[in-house]
């Protein structure tokens, strides 16, 4: 994480204790520090003057390898090389003329935001083109076009200032583009993840192995958090490597994504689908996809209870419609066990899934990738325990596997992963499935499946992660992006 420092040309511009706010001159003698962390600047200073205090901030700070908002190109960008040229313009659409005309041919931006949903895009394209916290955009004369100017913190309107001060907050803690970069890279993708998480889809090292295959086929790749990533817009695609849920910042910013027409993976449809255990059993009935007798059943009384050990036999599986990694999942091996627990989870959810016990000792997993298999493994299930996960606490123990490539998967059990992925979408998906002889049981179809580093990659090795990079390149190529 990086620590920021906020720079203004005077001390008292700013009084936000819980930021790092310094006037250039505390900038210029106690930095850099020894051992300091990798730290960001906000110069806040004004910078339209050549060789102004604001203009050596942001030129010191890339000396001192700090990272710097505005950097000294933008400064020069945004200054007329002469006094009788004008600023930098932007072309404008119809409709953003009328609304700027209705403003009096003037916006300030902030760190790429207005309020003002007519002028969203222009604001944003703006700071692309000129990364400066404060724009000033000014309608030409011609009014086909802004001009840009950066201004200081000491010419925000009083009316602006406190919108201004609640943007930078939020600035300080997204993830900044990176500014410079090798304009190789065709596209700019943010891949999702969240440190804290205990058993997430993806290792650290299969998380570098994705930025790594993404740069092979022309993806500038940043590893965000749903604090940090900003705005989605930003991006070209978004790749969720955080485990998902509906009522989750991961389907929300997802959602967002879709919205501004950036490639998702997972996208919403597939998390509404695949996180929903109702949905999925409902699905493959209905597509002849094979899996496990099931009931879904919303009351725990006598009878209900009594049909459920009739038809099904005990152990019985009772699963809330939304879990993963295991979690949410019981088994049950006598009446009393089976009327506590329905009477317990349906405390939860309105409907319970119920289904069949279907011994195996490892489960299949096949990764899918837009309808097609792409690697298999064979989960085995966690010692003295029922499932491959077996969670006591905060701590999950799970079994061994083996990876092997998906020539090699009985044609059963590859025909039953196509079927059931076809269910859910065109994503990336792992399909669990239980094989009893010729038989095979699709178990469920997960929207955000692990690829950990020495697991799922073993047979393919890079190969897998270039595979999951080349779908996001071919969709942003159909798309003519």
């Amino acid at each position: 994480m990086h620590h920021t420092l906020i720079i203004t040309d005077i001390a008292e511009q700013l009084d936000l204790p819980e930021l790092t706010v310094l006037t250039f001159q505390q900038y210029l003698q106690d930095y850099p520090k020894l051992n300091e962390p990798k730290t960001r600047v906000i110069n806040l200073c004004d910078t339209g003057k050549y060789l102004s205090q604001g203009y050596y901030c942001s030129l010191l700070a890339e000396a001192r390898q700090h990272r710097v908002i505005p950097g000294v190109n933008t400064i020069n960008d945004l200054r007329p090389a002469q006094a009788d040229q004008e600023l930098p313009a932007i072309a404008i659409k119809p409709q953003e003329r009328e609304a700027l005309e209705s403003l009096g041919g003037e916006l300030f931006v902030c760190f790429g935001k207005t309020s003002d949903v007519r002028l969203k895009r222009l604001a944003s394209v703006a700071f692309s083109h000129y990364p400066s916290p404060l724009l000033q955009l000014v309608l030409s004369s011609d009014v086909t076009a802004v001009r840009c100017n950066s201004v200081g913190l000491n010419e925000v309107p009083e009316s602006l200032q406190p919108t201004f001060i609640e943007r930078l907050k939020q600035f300080t803690q997204q993830q900044w583009r990176t500014n410079g970069r090798s304009k190789q890279a065709r596209w700019d993708m943010a891949i999702l993840v969240n440190p804290d998480e205990p058993t997430p889809p993806s290792d650290k090292r299969a998380i570098a192995n994705f930025v790594k295959a993404a740069g092979k086929v022309g993806f500038h790749a940043e590893v965000v958090t749903a604090q940090t990533i900003g705005d989605v817009e930003q991006y070209d695609a978004l790749f969720v490597r955080e485990t998902t849920a509906i009522d989750h910042a991961t389907y929300r910013i997802a959602r967002e994504a879709e919205r501004e027409g950036v490639v998702v993976i997972d996208d919403t449809q597939s998390i509404l689908r695949c996180c929903n255990k109702v949905f999925l059993q409902d699905a493959f009935t209905y597509n002849k996809v094979p899996a496990p007798k099931s009931r879904f059943v919303t009351n725990a009384d006598e009878a209900t209870c009594e049909q459920l050990i009739a038809d099904l036999n005990l152990p019985l599986i009772l699963k809330l419609p939304e879990s993963s990694f295991s979690r949410g999942v019981y088994k049950v091996e006598t009446r009393e066990a089976l009327i506590s627990k329905l009477n317990s989870m349906l405390k939860e959810s309105a409907l319970v899934l119920v289904q069949e016990y279907i011994f195996t000792e490892f489960d299949w997993r096949i990764g899918m990738l837009g309808g097609r298999p792409i690697y298999a493994c064979k989960y085995f299930m966690a010692r003295n325990h029922w499932q491959i996960y077996n969670h006591q606490g905060d701590k999950a123990d799970s079994g061994g596997f083996v990876t092997l490539p998906t020539f090699e998967v009985p044609r059963p059990v590859l025909k039953a992963a196509i079927s059931a992925a076809e269910v859910a979408g065109v994503g990336l998906y792992g399909v669990d499935i239980k094989q009893r002889g010729n038989k095979v049981y699709v178990i469920e179809v997960n929207d955000n499946p692990n690829i950990d580093s020495g697991i799922e990659d073993k047979y393919l090795g890079q190969e897998l992660y270039l595979l999951v990079m080349q779908e996001f390149a071919s969709r942003l190529e159909r798309r003519g992006r």
